[in-house]
């Protein structure tokens, strides 16, 4: 067993970095292999091109014939390309990506054949989609399961296959995927917010969320990776013992690249901009073999898209670098686990980031209003946003002393949340004298150097104002980022309807437009002020004040994910034209759903690697030591004992460990049965949670000390000291 361990780091030592010749400016190959805007104009007749143009800005429809000349421009484009396939590339509600190929070729008679491509075949098509996840919308024997183009994310091409973004829908319309709600979201934010910038600016006709997302990942040697059963089918190590150097020195962030992580990251990188993905910065992360990658922000359906293209990207290139990537949040205990940090804020068609303060009061009030509303939202809605970063792999981060707790707040620093106490406090319920108005102006006018001069971070905030962005931190490594995306925005939206539907009526009863919206921002601080936080978030005393506060605590997902049965939270998304009801419901099956199946597999992972890895080697350890101990008695008769004092105390702590492990898996593998037997859904998330999850790290605990105790040459996985120091 030992052999295919050793056999495995032998193959590391020997790895040499696989160097590729680039192009010497990387500009010159950015987005060529996408259908982009100035390709269209180049293949598509002028009118195509204009109706594709609206179409992409303002949403309307494309008529057969347009549709049509497009799919020829698009055909046409991807043929030079060498493309010989398309595909309609879609996000379904398994987490990870989907696409059916097929050949543009088409024969036409006898010995002979044309490429053709369709108007039809690009905007719709019925693939066999029956096996993917719907939570109940339809029936599993039924494929009718539509992809829809979407023409706002631009087609590009991969290897030999032109990749069509689309939308994935039921046949009666419900959504099954993650990107249709993201879309419907996005519309609604853009019309509340323009809505509310008409206050400041006529001008103002679309508003756009936009997202910079930072990919945190973990890097290790392919043949460590083949030789570990539990990170090949679970992500993450279930068993092994943190090495005595970990992260602790701090060495790693930040430090010089390893020239074979190089090598992979400057393929990926060229790959990623061929594809139109601006990623421009790489660095080690702060646990050993981490790293992490971002882009420059783009609109959020786009750099949505672009974030699980890289990630499939990421996990193909690593292969070709004789590594794997592990996208799971917590591959390794003891280090660092991952997190994909979602930097959002909103941008108006002329050209203002509506989070950055301006240069005058009046732009600076445009501001306050759309940074104090965001913080609104989120107390108002801080268990859906948390709701939406739930899974059993993000379960293993949030809160441990690394990451974001559980408990979601909002992160200002130190000054602007005195100069949202000082609005608070001077803001009166009357009219306003000239003299406060002024005084008002000059505060606000200020805002800018305050933010330049003193905005910080807060690496334990779940959601963190960052100078001209929030960051949402708490975002989970292998999630999909329209997951928490589409309840951001849309809980937002939410709240700038209600915004300007206050401020109207305060208007309506005799106020000035500006003290209306004054007004409105005072009691927003006021009802919001629970939700601000400056201090700790990883430290007890914080779950102390939360619960003063009232702020919820959603230590698992089954937990967490109850919210999304609240009428309130229905209403909303109703409402918005977001998600249905039966969407909802459907969406909460699932969440449920993997929930039971990732702890199910780990599971039965854990009790495979017991039974069928551990103990073997455990028990021939354990031989050699009888072995040794009856040859000391042979030679030291009578007296043996106290010669044989040490094996036989090891002897007796091996099998500590050995019957303690044991136990604990067979008690696990009973609860898993009782706990596969419950029919609801989030009844056997929670029995899996509270019943089956809780027998993990005792489990883990005693095979981690037989690890340190059995001779390094019998152990048969590969250990962390190797899978984590590899170069």
């Amino acid at each position: 067993m030992a052999t295919v361990r050793h056999q495995a780091y032998n193959d590391v030592l020997h790895r040499t970095p696989k160097h590729v010749e680039f192009p010497k400016k990387i500009s010159e190959v950015f987005g060529e292999n996408v259908f982009h805007q100035e390709v269209m104009r180049e293949y598509l007749p002028e009118n195509a091109y204009k109706s594709m143009m609206e179409c992409i800005q303002n949403g309307t429809r494309l008529d057969r014939e347009i549709a049509d000349q497009v799919a020829s421009a698009m055909k046409d484009w991807a043929l030079t390309k060498g493309a010989t396939h398309y595909t309609h590339w879609f996000q379904p509600l398994s987490g990870t990506t989907a696409e059916k190929h097929d050949a543009f070729f088409k024969p036409v008679g006898p010995g002979r054949a044309i490429e053709r491509f369709s108007g039809d075949l690009l905007v719709q098509q019925e693939p066999d989609a029956s096996s993917f996840p719907n939570g109940g919308i339809r029936n599993t024997f039924e494929a009718r399961g539509y992809t829809a183009w979407d023409p706002s994310s631009p087609a590009f091409v991969i290897g030999k296959t032109l990749c069509i973004p689309t939308i994935f829908i039921s046949y009666t319309g419900e959504s099954l995927d993650f990107k249709m709600p993201l879309l419907k979201a996005l519309a609604a934010i853009d019309h509340a917010a323009v809505d509310v910038c008409q206050y400041f600016d006529k001008n103002v006709t679309k508003v756009i969320a936009t997202l910079g997302w930072e990919q945190e990942y973990f890097l290790i040697d392919k043949a460590l990776y083949n030789a570990r059963p539990d990170i090949m089918m679970t992500g993450r190590a279930l068993v092994g013992s943190a090495p005595a150097k970990g992260q602790q020195l701090e060495d790693h962030y930040f430090g010089s690249i390893p020239e074979r992580v190089t090598a992979f990251m400057r393929e990926f990188e060229y790959e990623s901009v061929r594809l139109g993905i601006p990623v421009t910065t790489r660095h080690n992360e702060v646990a050993p073999n981490q790293f992490e990658c971002a882009p420059i922000f783009e609109e959020c359906n786009l750099a949505n898209d672009h974030n699980l293209l890289l990630m499939d990207l990421m996990e193909k290139i690593a292969i070709k670098h004789d590594f794997r990537i592990l996208l799971h949040e917590k591959p390794f205990s003891g280090v660092n686990g991952s997190g994909k940090h979602n930097n959002w804020s909103l941008s108006t068609n002329t050209g203002i980031n509506l989070l950055a303060p301006g240069k005058n009061p009046k732009s600076n009030l445009q501001f306050l209003t759309f940074f104090v509303n965001t913080i609104k939202a989120i107390h108002d809605n801080a268990d859906l946003l948390r709701a939406s970063i739930a899974s059993a792999s993000n379960d293993h981060r949030l809160g441990a002393n690394e990451a974001p707790p559980a408990i979601i707040s909002v992160f200002l620093g130190s000054y602007l949340s005195s100069v949202l106490d000082s609005l608070e406090e001077n803001i009166k319920k009357g009219k306003m004298t000239p003299e406060e108005k002024t005084a008002l102006k000059l505060g606000i006018g200020k805002i800018p150097e305050i933010i330049f001069d003193n905005t910080d971070r807060n690496r334990t905030s779940p959601f963190a104002f960052t100078g001209n962005k929030f960051e949402f931190r708490a975002v989970g490594s292998s999630a999909n980022c329209s997951k928490a995306m589409t309840i951001l925005n849309s809980i937002i939206a939410n709240q700038l309807i209600l915004f300007k539907k206050n401020v109207d009526a305060r208007i309506e009863k005799g106020d000035s437009k500006d003290e209306a919206i004054f007004k409105e921002i005072q009691q927003m601080i006021k009802d919001s002020k629970k939700i601000r936080f400056e201090g700790n978030g990883y430290g007890e005393e914080w779950v102390k004040e939360a619960e003063k506060r009232g702020l919820s605590n959603f230590k698992d997902t089954p937990s967490a994910l109850k919210v999304w049965s609240k009428k309130e939270a229905v209403k909303l998304f109703e409402d918005l034209n977001v998600l249905t009801k039966r969407e909802i419901e459907a969406r909460q099956e699932i969440e449920y759903e993997n929930y039971v199946y990732k702890l199910q597999i780990e599971a039965r992972i854990l009790e495979d690697l017991v039974q069928n890895k551990i103990i073997p080697s455990v028990i021939e350890y354990q031989n050699k030591l009888i072995e040794n101990v009856k040859g000391l008695k042979d030679v030291f008769g009578d007296n043996f004992e106290k010669a044989a004092d040490a094996q036989i105390k090891l002897l007796q702590k091996i099998s500590l460990h050995l019957n303690k492990m044991k136990g604990y898996c067979d008690e696990m593998l009973l609860q898993r049965k009782i706990a596969n037997k419950i029919e609801h859904m989030d009844e056997r998330a929670a029995a899996y949670c509270e019943k089956v999850k809780s027998y993990f790290d005792d489990i883990r605990y005693h095979a981690d000390k037989l690890e340190l105790l059995v001779a390094d040459e019998l152990w048969p996985l590969p250990k962390f000291r190797e899978m984590l120091f590899t170069r």
